[in-house]
């Protein structure tokens, strides 16, 4: 059994908005992946961007460079 930890997990409106995220994170070489939504958070695609707790200034940094369409930036135990 995997042990639960504390991640960053980013939430979207939009598949597109996911994937926007997947490859803007890919591209800077930023931690994560993604994941189906916990139920602890309500996205509208179903999808989010988890990475560990230390990559989040970063995370909102490239939300905001990049402009992506994000539902909200949550810390969560998984």
């Amino acid at each position: 059994m995997r042990q639960r930890a504390e991640k960053c997990v980013v939430a979207f409106r939009t598949t597109a908005g996911a994937m926007a995220m997947e490859a803007a994170c890919k591209g800077t070489g930023l931690p994560g992946r993604l994941i189906p939504v916990p139920r602890s958070v309500t996205a509208g695609c179903g999808l989010c961007w988890a990475a560990p707790p230390e990559a989040r200034e970063a995370l909102e940094e490239l939300v905001m460079k990049k402009h992506l369409d994000v539902d909200g930036i949550y810390a969560i135990i998984l």
